[in-house]
């Protein structure tokens, strides 16, 4: 494999088997299956997925909303409180395609009263969380949301929208789905009490460790996990997937050795991995697993071999004396990513399919 700098490797045949579970299991359960593309950003992996019949799609920015918008989605989510900035942009892309928004705030449902064109809008509730969200127990902001914004007969409210991100902190399966309970008692609730008033609102959530772990999605009318696509060594330490699930990893080269601390020295820093990291058994920052190669393709990660430390361009890796002794300079070594999302952004321009 002629590769000569840090690269991410993504490989088709499993994202391909990760897309199709996860449109089975919503298609099984009667939900909206709306991924999010900021995990892999990508018109060509975008198509992977209009070839399994997804029509609807979430991103994280109005620019990756444009940027999808001119590959021909038209029904696009952008799931992040509108930034009142872009406000000429937003109805700009409306006149292009069906466009949701979310908001959690009366200055923003205030901004975008009077905007004379069609938009749909979710309300972002917070169900512990605690980013972003109105605060599920708070019927009196939602209820002043909606009156600022239901005279406007272009806007349609779509209904409650969530992401739980305790999930990515969960210590168990057992954990996430006590979680995600939590989360949909409350969103149930609210749907409950305003579905008196708005025909057809729904509840969306969006985390992939729900959605991978659960298999009834009872009182969910919507999903969009999104990293469900790569998977990473995250959500296999969740519990979220298994090693085979994990669709990329990164490739880089082996820059020197240092036998006194038993340590190699990788170029595959922040700027190539992020710095995202888990606690690994020992109690250590972990940024990355090592996984062995095989006949030029990666296998099963080695256990006690990690990136211990990144820096910009440098990574360090933590390793046994076996693999120190076998690696030399010059050779590349084979890392899973703790966050494949941010690891993807970072080398959006410099991957390859396999």
């Amino acid at each position: 494999m002629k590769i000569v700098t840090p690269t991410l490797l993504i490989n088709k045949k499993i994202c391909l088997k990760n897309i199709n579970k996860m449109a089975k299991k919503a298609s099984n359960n009667n939900v909206i299956f709306r991924p999010h593309f900021k995990t892999h950003q990508s018109e060509l992996i975008g198509t992977w997925f209009r070839n399994a019949g997804i029509t609807k799609i979430t991103v994280s920015s109005l620019e990756m909303a444009e940027y999808f918008a001119t590959h021909y989605w038209d029904d696009i989510t952008i799931a992040i409180p509108l930034n009142i900035r872009e406000l000429d942009k937003v109805v700009s892309l409306t006149k292009k395609i069906q466009l949701n928004i979310i908001l959690d705030s009366l200055e923003t449902a205030n901004s975008i009263r009077n905007i004379n064109s069609s938009l749909n809008y979710f309300i972002e509730i917070d169900t512990g969380y605690k980013r972003t969200g109105v605060n599920f127990n708070d019927k009196n902001k939602i209820d002043k949301i909606l009156s600022l914004l239901h005279e406007n007969q272009h806007f349609t409210f779509k209904g409650f929208l969530n992401h739980n991100g305790s999930n990515y902190c969960a210590k168990s399966k057992e954990e996430i789905k006590k979680n995600h309970a939590i989360e949909i008692e409350a969103l149930m609730s609210l749907k409950k009490h305003y579905s008196k008033y708005f025909k057809n609102l729904i509840i969306s959530i969006g985390d992939t460790p729900a959605c991978s772990v659960l298999e009834n999605f009872s009182g969910i009318d919507e999903i969009r996990p999104g990293n469900f696509v790569f998977y990473d060594w995250m959500q296999y330490k969740l519990g979220s997937c298994s090693i085979n699930d994990i669709a990329v990893t990164m490739i880089c080269p082996v820059l020197g050795k240092y036998a006194d601390r038993q340590e190699i020295v990788i170029h595959g820093g922040a700027v190539h991995f992020s710095k995202e990291f888990i606690i690994n058994e020992e109690g250590l920052k972990n940024y990355g697993q090592i996984a062995e190669i095989v006949d030029g393709k990666w296998n099963m990660p080695i256990t006690d071999c990690y990136l211990s430390s990144l820096s910009q361009e440098h990574g360090i890796v933590k390793c046994s004396g076996d693999f120190f002794n076998k690696t030399n300079i010059g050779d590349q070594i084979v890392v899973y990513p703790i966050h494949s999302c941010l690891t993807m952004n970072l080398m959006k321009n410099n991957y390859r399919i396999v």
